[in-house]
């Protein structure tokens, strides 16, 4: 429930830094950070100019006007503010202890402790922002890569709800026409046909096909690419992590099931995120911990967007490598051949008879040597080869492609009632449906708990 209390919280995040933010938004904004602040002169915060930076102290008023910190205060009134509202940010210095006690003062004067995202979710509920460009801010707080953050802006910037508000609009217009006919028959009004009607959805139903067309990329991008290492035990697997990551974060030794869990890091590859996996030596064994670290292996095997296959080239295949490129070889798989430097026993042709690759690659995972592949394999995988900026709109949060799917359900199955001929109620129904699907993923037609569970997401302070 939105209510018009003035909220406060910490906008930065907590440790010791520098600079540390309190956020004020609500209608008490400027009293209640007022009976707390002390500048020099004798004009009141509300009348000192909007969009201006005043200095000076936090007091606390129980304690005789004891001075907390030396403090910039930031004033934005409403409704030119992210909130919409009267909004003031207190800049103090950033250590722990001083941010706490000012908040604590400022909630003790009458202000509120945000909910996480509230301030967003005023922003929202005020009409500053849809709920495609609230939820895009998240999104950018959260990017992992260079491209997830164009695709995080592109959003923000209204882009996507543009585009979804255009495809509502040729709906509404649509339904308005049909309904007419339905509600009016006695009126001179010039109906449209079921062939006339069929007409203007399909380059609707394209429109929105073109947007899904986007959705696995932008997946990719915002979530990152599954990426598992696997293979039988002392193949190399754990070197070639540390390769990557260019630190040794996974423990390499010649015992063979060292690594017995595995690890998950996160690098960027052509500005692409990648969640890179380091999974246990696949093998079979009798120790229980060891057993619970390969049926894991092969799970992220079994689910992996890009599976790369270590292979000690250096010695005969293993029955454990043969069985390990069989069940990968149905994935978009890369296999390297470690090691190959010390004399290669195993080369592409033998790893070719196993099934198909989307890359077989000698490499030296010891001294970082032939790394570039799995780097082709991320652009095929994302930009079908070659990395491009995002310059487009594109659908990445799940929330949205499933109503998108909804929508393009419903003008789907209005196509075939039209060509099943019937009724035109069936026809406005379906659209009309599609039409509030759409108007869920910019927030234009939407449940208020929906809405809650939406901004619970977010950080205090946003």
């Amino acid at each position: 429930m939105y209510t018009e209390d003035t909220i406060a919280a910490i906008a930065t995040p907590p440790g010791i830094g520098g600079v540390g933010i309190i956020r004020v938004s609500g209608t008490r904004c400027f009293e209640i950070v007022g009976s707390v602040f002390k500048a020099q002169g004798t004009v009141p915060l509300e009348k000192r100019p909007n969009r201006t930076i005043q200095y000076g102290h936090i007091i606390d008023p129980q304690k005789q006007d004891e001075i907390l910190d030396e403090v910039l205060v930031l004033i934005m009134k409403g409704p030119k503010s992210f909130t919409a509202e009267d909004v003031i940010e207190v800049q103090c210095h950033g250590g722990i202890i001083v941010v706490r006690e000012i908040l604590k003062l400022l909630l003790r004067q009458g202000a509120r402790l945000a909910e996480p995202g509230e301030f967003t979710k005023r922003a929202f509920l005020n009409g500053r922002i849809d709920l495609t460009q609230a939820e895009a801010v998240i999104d950018i707080i959260e990017a992992k890569s260079e491209q997830s953050l164009a695709v995080a802006v592109k959003q923000l910037d209204g882009t996507l709800a543009g585009m979804i508000r255009t495809i509502r609009e040729q709906l509404i217009e649509l339904i308005s026409h049909l309904e007419v006919a339905i509600d009016y028959p006695e009126e001179d009004i010039e109906e449209l046909t079921m062939d006339e009607t069929a007409d203007k959805l399909r380059p609707i139903l394209a429109k929105i096909n073109q947007l899904l067309a986007t959705a696995n990329r932008g997946r990719l991008l915002r979530d990152g690419i599954m990426t598992a290492i696997v293979g039988r035990p002392n193949a190399g697997k754990s070197s070639l992590m540390n390769a990557l990551l260019r630190e040794n974060r996974a423990i390499v030794t010649d015992i063979p099931g060292t690594t017995r869990d595995s690890i998950e890091e996160a690098i960027t590859i052509e500005g692409i995120p990648v969640r890179l996996i380091d999974t246990a030596g696949i093998r079979e064994t009798d120790d229980i911990v060891e057993k619970l670290g390969v049926d894991r292996a092969k799970e992220y095997l079994d689910k992996a967007q890009i599976v790369v296959c270590v292979i000690d080239a250096s010695e005969p295949m293993t029955a454990e490598e043969e069985a390990i490129l069989r069940e990968a070889s149905h994935k978009n798989t890369i296999v390297f051949l470690n090691k190959a430097d010390k004399g290669a026993v195993i080369t592409a042709d033998t790893v070719a008879q196993y099934g198909q690759f989307a890359a077989i690659a000698p490499i030296s995972a010891a001294n970082g040597e032939g790394m570039d592949v799995l780097a082709d394999a991320v652009k095929e995988l994302v930009y079908g080869g070659t990395v491009q900026n995002e310059s487009s709109a594109m659908l990445s949060n799940v929330r949205h492609i499933t109503l998108m799917e909804q929508a393009k359900s419903q003008i789907e199955q209005s196509l075939n009632n039209i060509e099943s001929g019937l009724p035109v109620d069936f026809i406005v129904t379906d659209v009309r449906t599609a039409w509030e699907q759409l108007g869920d993923i910019t927030g234009d037609s939407l449940r208020e708990s929906l809405v809650d569970e939406l901004f619970s997401r977010f950080c205090l302070g946003k």
